[in-house]
């Protein structure tokens, strides 16, 4: 799973243990990743599943390394494919919501480096509970050669 958590390295293991189970309580994302791009390129996008173990809405999500990040969502309409924001995606709880190429994603625009096959990039995931209640998920996400492959993928 590439759910990380940034801890202090003071905070002593049951704190460890406390904080990443809170962060990671109300969902479950497995092979989270974010597309490669070229030196110049300033737009990529970041793809993942998420598993609701109670039902949430993913509202939000922020990285540094990127100047503004959205969710969004690619439809036909008209024969032809059109990409367009969306304000969250409802993620019931034991349902598992795919965030893939062509369908709902992240994007993640004004880039202010390069994402290198290989390397890994913050991404934090803002939910929102039935109950108006936030957490943000920490996550630490591989970047894939331009066509997915994880580095060293035949």
């Amino acid at each position: 799973m590439a759910t990380t958590c940034r801890i202090s390295p003071s905070i002593g293991l049951l704190a460890l243990l406390t904080v990443c189970g809170a962060q990671a309580q109300s969902i479950e994302v497995k092979d989270a990743w974010v597309r490669g791009t070229v030196p110049a390129q300033r737009a990529t996008g970041a793809f993942m599943e998420i598993t609701g173990k109670s039902s949430v809405r993913l509202i939000g999500v922020s990285s540094p390394v990127a100047g503004t990040v959205e969710i969004h969502n690619m439809t036909m309409q008209n024969g032809v494919m059109k990409m367009s924001q969306v304000e969250g995606i409802d993620v019931p709880a034991g349902k598992t919501i795919m965030l893939a190429p062509g369908g709902y994603h992240v994007m993640m625009m004004g880039l202010k480096q390069q994402m290198k096959p290989g390397e890994r990039v913050p991404l934090d995931l803002l939910i929102e509970s039935a109950d108006k209640k936030r957490e943000t998920v920490s996550l630490q996400v591989e970047v894939r050669d331009i066509a997915g492959k994880r580095t060293g993928a035949q």
